[in-house]
């Protein structure tokens, strides 16, 4: 009896290691692989993508303009004439788009039915003569607001529904990519030449926080989930996951160079961070545990491409990218890339082939 109870228990022991398991095998046993490449032409000049999977349209910045794709058909369908230094694109309800102007310190306010620009929202602070250059951008659900970050200016400016500037936040420094948690009240925005995040309380619109992000470094990509209230910061040598309600390092894991994105896919339990190092890629991390990030793919994409975009409804990534001359082994080497705000530049290379710009698809595979 004692051995029929042993090998019974011992059956149902390891089937309920496998049931619990299971999961995380199917979730990570799948690798992504090039699916498609959609030509856009033009302009190389690129930032922040952006998709919005129920009306399947991947958002790109370009230059002076956001290029819109279908993503069904894997084809531009139009084109929305922002303004100078494009960067980024938050979707909000109600068909509203809007967009960072970083040559002329504006946000621009979309219809995103007719892809017609309707005003725009000026990011100057007190003193005009200050440039702003906002840079990434986001939507707050529960207060109705967007949320513009300033990379020169080292501030936010929150836009209401109205579309009037209601709040000018001061931060501690360089602002990169930042995200909202509306349960939490609460938006974060990774300081890039402090190696921290500034937590904005949107209730007040004051920083309320700062948290330290080692061991990853210059912050830039940042990506949140909100069922569990963790961020995961792009930065340096590695991804981290923090607790959103404490600021505490959960885990790290270490990523390709030239980080400038970072997504998370909530169904699939899964952290992307994309680069230029080794040649354009993207590290794929698996959230295991709530203290432990696992590293299952490093895939390549291009030279030069670091932003990518991560559609949560087909799990697929859209990366911009731009073919290049042959390099000739006997030409010195290129100039060092000017300096940023916080020192570092875009990494220099062959010149761009004309009429080359295009976006590659990631999808999973089997």
């Amino acid at each position: 009896m004692r051995h029929r109870f042993t090998l019974v228990f011992g059956l149902v022991s390891a089937l309920i290691i496998v049931l619990l398991v299971w999961p995380l095998v199917a979730a990570v046993q799948g690798t992504y692989a090039k699916i498609a490449e959609i030509p856009v032409g033009g302009s190389p000049a690129f930032d922040y993508l952006n998709v919005d999977s129920a009306a399947k349209r991947l958002y790109l910045t370009n230059g002076t303009q956001v290029v819109v794709i279908d993503t069904e058909k894997n084809a531009v369908t139009g084109k929305i004439p922002a303004g100078p230094g494009v960067h980024g694109i938050a979707i909000a309800p109600g068909d509203r788009g809007y967009i960072t102007n970083g040559g002329d310190d504006t946000v621009s306010i979309v219809d995103l039915k007719t892809l017609q620009v309707l005003d725009k929202v000026s990011t100057k602070g007190s003193d005009p003569s200050v440039r702003q250059n906002p840079d990434a951008i986001c939507y707050e659900p529960k207060q109705k607001e967007i949320y513009a970050f300033n990379h020169s200016g080292k501030s936010a400016t929150v836009i209401d529904a109205a579309g009037k500037a209601v709040a000018q936040i001061p931060l501690s420094g360089t602002a990169e990519t930042g995200q909202a948690d509306p349960a939490l009240g609460r938006v974060f925005v990774n300081i890039e030449d402090t190696d921290s995040i500034d937590v904005i309380d949107i209730a007040t619109h004051k920083v309320v926080a700062n948290w330290k992000v080692a061991p990853a470094s210059s912050p830039t990509g940042m990506a949140i989930d909100l069922a569990t209230h963790r961020l995961f910061v792009g930065g340096g040598p590695s991804t981290v996951m923090i607790d959103a309600k404490t600021g505490n390092v959960l885990a790290s894991a270490p990523i390709v160079s030239g980080t400038d994105a970072t997504w998370f896919d909530p169904a699939m339990q899964m952290v992307f961070s994309s680069g230029t190092g080794n040649g354009g890629g993207i590290t794929i991390m698996h959230v295991d545990s709530p203290s432990k990030l696992t590293v299952v793919q490093t895939l390549a994409t291009a030279p030069r491409a670091r932003t990518m975009a991560l559609d949560t409804a087909t799990h697929r990534l859209y990366v911009a990218a731009q073919k290049y001359a042959p390099v000739d082994p006997n030409a010195p080497p290129p100039p060092p890339p000017p300096p940023t705000a916080t020192g570092r530049g875009r990494p220099a290379g062959p010149p761009a082939i004309p009429d080359s710009f295009h976006v590659i698809v990631f999808g999973m595979s089997k």
